[in-house]
């Protein structure tokens, strides 16, 4: 193997890292923004203290994500720059680095859904009813504290970030359902299997899981925030999705069969 294989190789072996300083850049780009712009909570009389003015009525306040930018119309042609074009052009620069590294990473992630299934682990001397048990019960026990963890920062990122921050962390906890998911298939998961099978029965998981909370919370109009009500979505929905990657296992098919044959 060259050497340009064998750091190709090197890159996709870190996707996981890769797409986590993507993430991490991303999300802190978008406080980054949210900080520098009027305050969202009354962002004219932000503009009024900052430049000095005593009374905000009548202020127009004009922002933009990007390139980031706000103005502060004061009426009269007085039209004041909240956010300097010299930290405008190092919030753009540094948005695009975010970007690309996370673009990178979620490439090369998605490529090693692809990649080689690597030693398959057996059954042997595994019992697989206590295994799938475990999967059922405690795997949604982890997802149900992880889906309350995110409940929480939900409201963190969509207040500090906007639209953007919205947006960074509906695909931070995409790829951080999926990671665990990933973590539970390869300590409790279906065996035999391969570091593969468990990438790809995680990814399927995670993103599952995301996408009925996603849309039951819209279905009920409360979106962007998520509710409390969507833990134990979150652990009957995980639990539901692991059950029916164990039932499409031939082995545990036919297991299953011979154990209802004899006590019939």
């Amino acid at each position: 193997m060259d050497e340009s294989v064998e750091h190709v190789e090197w890159i996709r072996r870190r996707a996981g890292s890769l797409l986590a300083l993507g993430l991490v850049l991303g999300l802190g780009w978008t406080v980054w923004v949210s900080t520098s712009m009027p305050g969202w909570f009354d962002p004219a009389e932000a503009c009024a203290l900052r430049f000095g003015g005593d009374d905000s009525a009548g202020v127009e306040v004009d922002t933009r994500w990007f390139p980031p930018s706000a103005t502060c119309d004061f009426g009269g042609g007085n039209v004041q720059e909240f956010i300097s074009p010299a930290k405008s052009a190092v919030l753009s620069g540094s948005g695009v680095l975010a970007l690309v590294v996370l673009a990178v990473g979620l490439v090369l992630t998605v490529r090693r859904l692809a990649g080689e299934p690597g030693p398959a682990r057996t059954a042997d001397g595994v019992d697989l009813g206590k295994r799938r048990m475990s999967q059922l019960t405690f795997g949604a026990l982890d997802m149900a504290v992880a889906v309350a963890v995110l409940t929480a920062a939900n409201a963190f990122a969509v207040a500090l970030g906007g639209l953007p921050g919205g947006i960074m962390f509906a695909l931070a906890a995409m790829i951080g359902l999926s990671a665990l998911s990933v973590v539970l298939d390869r300590h409790v998961g279906p065996l035999p299997s391969t570091a593969l099978d468990s990438r790809r029965r995680g990814t399927t998981v995670g993103l599952t899981v995301f996408a009925v909370v996603f849309a039951a919370t819209a279905v009920t109009g409360q979106l962007p925030f998520f509710r409390l009500w969507s833990v134990p979505l979150a652990a009957i929905t995980y639990a539901v999705v692991a059950a029916v990657q164990w039932s499409r296992l031939p082995h545990y098919k036919r297991d299953h069969q011979t154990t209802r044959q004899s006590a019939g």
